[in-house]
């Protein structure tokens, strides 16, 4: 048996005949294998997945003589972690991985709406994460609904949208919807990137005893962000919050205006005030390109594309060292689309051919002149012949397997777009290996 949980157990599972994969079977307890749970079962299997993200539904299952049913899905590999596992420190991955896993999600989630489906318990327990790239798995995926169908599930207690908690309150059926697992979605990310939840500030930590009353009035009845603009009354305690207190600031302003949003209108206006998954996808793309490597210690920081100079950060939040001038590539045309230059540094389809995201088709990578280790360049991965411009005009083509030196100012015409080179760009700069991790 791998496991075992309020609806039933899940077991390994081998052909009879030995040929062929291992797969999951989960079996449901007699009180939770209804004809509502199969029917459900049925439309998903037939559905099949909304990509490999979803250890989904692959086909329903029944033994003769034992009672109720269950399912085949796909096993979980070993060296994907629970998201748990990430909120207890047992893995520790690095902003890079942090934010791909962002993208993982917003995207994965993006297809499972786009299909007229809900999630209903986005929460740590239903996602793992592979710490070394970032990819994830979803499973539970058994309870996916129609969006806006009735549902028997809530949600997990400090993940579901604060209506849902009015509706129970009420005593009324709740309906969790695209909307609600928008919120449940923000609420994930902001666990993984400040280590804490978006409404346990001050408030929280005065309560005497923190019963059911007082978790539905702190999230569900009048939830308070700890980083509210309008409202100081829950910031964090120095001493009980120090997680959200020392990464708030590493990021950049661009991503915490989003879990603003998403925390301040998004808690009273689910239409129009909640942030969407295409949003979270870009602005997890805009923070992996974000990610500049200190030149002192090596550890991970953040330029911000919406600083002026593209800057951000001065100096780095681990060791000190000043980040002024970081090494960069500036794509004209697009306002924020600016790529921090780093040892380790790849461009993607996203960056020169608009906003089609494929993390697995590199177009170019950063790379040290095999002779030279002082000499960095930006080598051409694509089918196609870049254009590189001096500031005096001087020009010259770059073909496929060829490198373009990183030098200030150069222009790189990568056809219908044109990045522009920007600040340290010599063996000094932020162009090294990164090393460490951010915890």
């Amino acid at each position: 048996m791998l496991g075992e949980g309020g609806q039933g157990q899940v077991w390994r599972v081998t052909p009879s005949r030995g040929v062929g994969p291992d797969y999951a079977l989960k079996w449901y307890f007699p009180d939770t294998a209804t004809e509502e749970q199969w029917q459900a079962l049925s439309r998903l299997v037939e559905g099949g997945a909304p990509d490999a993200r979803f250890l989904w539904p692959l086909e329903l299952a029944r033994a003769p003589g034992k009672e109720g049913f269950g399912y085949l899905m796909g096993l979980r590999s070993d060296n994907f972690h629970s998201m748990v596992d990430v909120m207890r420190r047992k893995v520790e991955p690095s902003f890079r991985t942090l934010a791909t896993a962002g993208f993982e999600m917003a995207d994965g989630f993006l297809q499972l709406h786009s299909r007229g489906l809900c999630y209903l318990d986005i929460s740590f327990g239903n996602l793992f994460v592979q710490p070394e790239d970032g990819r994830i798995l979803i499973c539970d995926t058994d309870n996916v609904r129609v969006d806006g169908q009735p549902a028997s599930i809530a949600g997990t207690p400090k993940f579901m949208a604060p209506e849902v908690i009015r509706d129970l309150l009420a005593q009324q059926i709740p309906r969790p919807n695209r909307k609600t697992d928008l919120f449940s979605l923000s609420v994930l990310l902001f666990y993984m990137f400040m280590m804490h939840h978006p409404f346990e500030g001050k408030r929280e930590a005065e309560i005497a005893c923190l019963d059911a009353d007082a978790q539905n009035q702190l999230y569900g009845t009048e939830p308070v962000f700890i980083f509210s603009p309008d409202d100081e009354s829950n910031r964090p305690d120095a001493v009980l919050h120090p997680n959200p207190l020392a990464f708030w600031p590493i990021y950049p302003q661009f991503l915490r205006d989003l879990f603003i949003r998403a925390f301040t209108a998004g808690v009273d206006n689910p239409d129009d005030g909640r942030v969407q998954e295409s949003e979270w996808r870009k602005a997890m793309a805009n923070l992996r390109d974000a990610i500049t490597n200190c030149p002192g210690c090596g550890l991970e920081n953040f330029l911000d594309p919406f600083d002026p100079e593209g800057q951000g950060a001065t100096q780095c939040w681990s060791c000190g060292a000043g980040l002024t001038n970081q090494a960069r590539l500036t794509i004209e045309g697009t306002r924020g689309r600016v790529v921090a230059l780093n040892g380790d540094t790849y461009l993607f389809p996203h960056h020169i051919e608009g906003d089609r995201y494929n993390f697995r088709q590199p177009l170019a990578m950063v790379d040290r002149h095999p002779h030279h280790p002082d000499v960095w360049g930006l080598k051409n991965l694509s089918g196609a012949t870049w254009k590189a411009i001096t500031p005096d005009e001087k020009r010259w083509d770059v073909p496929p397997g060829r490198s373009v030196t990183l030098a200030h100012d150069v222009r790189i015409r990568f056809g219908a777009t044109t990045g522009v080179i920007g600040g340290r760009v010599v063996a000094t700069s932020n162009l090294t290996e990164p090393t460490g991790s951010l915890n």
